[in-house]
Order: C-alpha cells, then structure tokens, then sequence
C-alpha cells in the first residue's frame, strides 16, 4: 500500500471471536489525511490522462488480482468480523461483480454523447459530458468491510476519480489489503490513486474537512448527522448509506417455506449484521401462525459458530439485549430464544410474535440475529405498517403470482425491492443502491453509481449561423418577437 506519514498513535485490530491481536495501525490525523488527499489529487490527473480505455484496463487488471487473491482477502474479512469463511468469500464475489461491472460500463454511462437541441436551438450542436469529481473520501463500515465500500470505491475509480478510504476502526486490515492490492495490480503512476488511512472516528471527520470533493458514508445515522456537519461547512457534497429496518410481506397464497427460508437467512445471515437484512416480517392472519413454525424450525437448526459468526461490534449485544426485553415487557411472546440467548460473543436466534409497532424492536436498527413476526389483515394493512418506518432501504414481498409481488413492491417505499426471493437486488450490479430516510441518501452501485462520482457538464458547438439568434443584441426586436411568438404558438397546441 502507498506509504501514508507515520503517526505516534497506535491501535489494535482484535478479532471478535477471541479477542486476540490481529494487528497494530496507525491513527492518522489530520495532517496525515490531507497528505494522502493531495497524493491522490496529483494522481488522479494523471488517471484522467490514461482515458477510458487505460482506466478500464487498470480497473479489471485490479479484479483479476483480486480473483485471484480471494482467499487471501477473505481470510482477512472471517478474521476481522468473525463470520465464516464461506460468507467471506461470498462478499468478495460481490466485490469482483461490481468491480468489474463499473469498470466495463463507465464509458457508456459517462461517456460524452449528443442529446437533440430541440426547435429553437436548431442550429446549435448539445452535449452532454462528464467529468470526474476529483477525490472521493470514502468511510467504510465493518460488517461489510469489502463488499460495501467498494461500492463506492470501485465506481468512483471507474468515474475517473481518485479515492482516499477509512475503513472501520474494527476493519482495518481489510482496508489496507484493498489498497495495497490495487497498488500491486496498477502501473506504478497510478500507485497512490487509491490509498487508506486508519483510526477512529477523529480520523473520518479528518477526511470529511481535508479537501475531498466527495464524501460516502457508510454507518449509523446519528454518525451521518455528524460528517454532514463537517461537510456543510465546506458545501463538501455527501453521500449517506445509514442502515434499514426492512420487512418482509407475505401474502396468503405465498410459497410459506420459500417466505420462512428467505426470512431466516435474510434476518440470521451474517449475525443479522446486514443493512438490508430482514427485521420485521408482516404476514396475513391466516397464513401467520404456519409461518411462524417454519421460521421457528428453520432457525433452531442455525449454530452460531458455524452458520454466522459473533457479533462483530460487542457493544451490539447492548442493544439486542434492550430490544429483546423492550418487546417481551410490551407483550410480545418468543417461540424461539430470549435472554439465554445472548451468549457473548454469539447471540443465538431468536423469533419474536407479537411485537408492538411503536417498540425498538419494530422501530430502531437491532443489527443481530432477531427477527420479528407480526399478524397483518391483509397485504395493504402490511404495506402501511411497512412504509411507517423512519428507515427506507429494502424489502421483500412473498405473494401467489409474481405479479401481484410487484404491484405490492410498487407501493413499498423503499429503495430496493426483491419480489420472492430476499436481497436478490445485491447481486445485480446494474441495479442502483441506496434508500431515504433514517436509511440515507444517494445511490451506489450501477449506473446512478457511477454519475453519483461525476458531474455532469452541458456543452453546446454552434452548427451554423442563420435564423434568427436570441442571443445577439444585433438581432432586431421585431424579428426576436417573431421567433418568440412563433414557439409560443408551436407550444400552445402540440
């Protein structure tokens, strides 16, 4: 990885399995951070020479390492977080899907290319270009470490941008392995393109004022709250990615053991440490207590350890625990778990029926393997419950046809919708990621990815002279009222 100026301060990566050291980093300051800007400002002028078919070379040439680093990669990811090898080595699929879709697509999408000039521009030439933003700060989560970032990351490369990344406090292995990997997999000009710098929360809010021309953010939103202070003080655009609570509908004719497999693993998988994951599931009456068995049976099958790793922040417990005990005290029942199921560093499924709407449970991010199962009258009284949540990133619809699914999906206010399957959007590069709400705003990913990392510019070349221009003071009034009137009336009846 580019050298980033040593600091005194030091801290400690531990895995959340065991506790053990995993490594030492530096905590930089700010110093430190407008170095690393301006490093990758200078090479990012010259990323801007090497065109689109140098940068799309570079970028897949970076993929194919990383493809072939995999298990390197996601070794690193199991030790940091905790979860199974098998699901990071998923995550770092997902890394090589949109890496090389941005890379292979960047062209297309940001490209110049005409647009029509329309009547009373006839004799006027219209473009429509972009340009790369210049440096894109990027402060990454940890239960994502790779996977989310590079949504991000990736794109903004692709655009033509130069990146400085923070990555988790908890996650700062998988970070540095990035960089230095795309620092070995590049020609040397473009070493310090893309480079990292570490440390706590002192050191993003370095970031987000040392600079950059664009900040994503990935994390909590009262964190968001905070880097959006820094960056209005200098109008610094920012892009905030800050969680879900997404529910899951399921109608009375749906498939009740795809619905019950889907909500497992999108509420248990990764420890239920997933933005998009499932955390409330509404389901019609008649069909509830049936899928509340299946739920019920299919998670008792998971072993922590095995299934799904610890919960990757220990501070998280605190909050599954007050969740938990918030809806069990309001009324709600638990068919499968409660309290004995927190058992540090691991929480055990646990399946709540019952829950009030206006509990944490319902209401605020759990982040742990919690899923609660609520009896709905019909799929409109779902979709209302649904949409009343501050949080607007994700759902899922399980129905009898699929398209009844996407006339439910429809009137989801969420930006991402998988219609009998769950999560099936995150797999799909083409597709724009992002929500609204406590859940953020701005998407990665796709082609809204890559204009979110540029920007736009209107370009006109005069064709030819004749008519009569609007623009010269040589132009007489009355032939200027002509033309005017002329449009007006063209207008007025198309």
């Amino acid at each position: 990885m580019p050298a980033v100026s040593p600091s005194d301060k030091t801290f400690e990566s531990r895995s959340p399995a065991d506790g053990s050291v995993l490594g030492t980093y530096p905590v930089h300051g700010p110093e430190e951070v407008r170095a690393a800007v301006v490093r990758s400002r200078a090479a990012a002028r010259r990323w801007a020479a090497a065109g689109w078919d140098g940068r799309r070379s570079a970028l897949l040439a970076w993929k194919r390492s990383l493809a072939r680093r995999m298990d390197e990669v996601a070794e690193t990811v199991s030790a940091e977080t905790g979860k199974p090898l098998h699901d990071a080595r998923t995550e770092v699929l997902l890394v090589l899907v949109h890496l090389d879709w941005a890379a292979r697509h960047a062209r297309r999408v940001l490209g110049r290319r005409r647009v029509p000039s329309g009547a009373t521009a006839l004799g006027q030439r219209a473009l429509l270009a972009y340009k790369p933003v210049g440096v894109v700060g990027v402060i990454g989560p940890w239960n994502y470490p790779a996977h989310t970032p590079m949504g991000s990351i990736g794109y903004a490369l692709a655009a033509g941008n130069g990146v400085v990344f923070k990555p988790s406090e908890l996650t700062p292995g998988v970070g540095k392995l990035l960089a230095s990997s795309f620092a070995d997999a590049v020609p040397p000009e473009f070493a310090e393109l893309f480079t990292v710098v570490t440390g706590f929360g002192a050191t993003g809010a370095a970031l987000a004022e040392a600079g950059v021309d664009k900040v994503a953010f990935t994390g909590s939103p009262g964190t968001a709250r905070k880097v959006a202070e820094v960056c209005a003080r200098s109008l610094t655009p920012l892009l905030a990615e800050c969680g879900g609570k997404d529910a899951l509908l399921v109608g009375a004719d749906a498939d009740l053991e795809a619905a019950a497999d889907a909500a497992v693993w999108g509420a248990m998988s990764n420890a239920g440490q997933t933005c998009a994951g499932v955390e409330r599931v509404y389901a019609v009456e008649s069909v509830h207590a049936d899928l509340v068995q299946r739920i019920v049976r299919k998670a008792r099958e998971l072993k922590p350890g095995e299934a799904y790793g610890p919960l990757t922040l220990p501070a998280q417990l605190a909050v599954v625990e007050r969740h938990m005990k918030d809806a069990l005290a309001a009324g709600a029942h638990a068919p499968l778990g409660g309290p004995e199921s927190l058992r540090s560093p691991f929480v055990h499924p646990v399946v709540l029926v019952g829950v009030p709407e206006d509990s944490a449970a319902m209401r605020e991010e759990t982040f742990g393997p919690v899923v609660a199962v609520n009896a709905v009258r019909d799929l409109d009284e779902a979709v209302e419950r649904a949409n009343a949540s501050a949080y607007s990133l994700g759902a899922t619809v399980f129905t009898g046809s699929r398209k009844e699914g996407l006339a439910v999906a429809e009137q989801l206010d969420t930006g991402s919708v998988s219609v009998g399957s769950v999560l099936g959007y995150a797999a799909v590069p083409g597709l724009p990621f992002g929500g609204a709400g406590e859940s953020g705003y701005g998407r990665i990913h796709g082609a809204e990815g890559l204009r979110a990392f540029a920007s736009a510019r209107a370009i006109t070349v005069k064709r030819f002279s004749g008519g009569t221009d609007l623009t010269s003071f040589s132009t007489s009034r009355e032939a200027a009222a002509r033309m005017v009137e002329l449009g007006r009336r063209l207008h007025a009846w198309r």
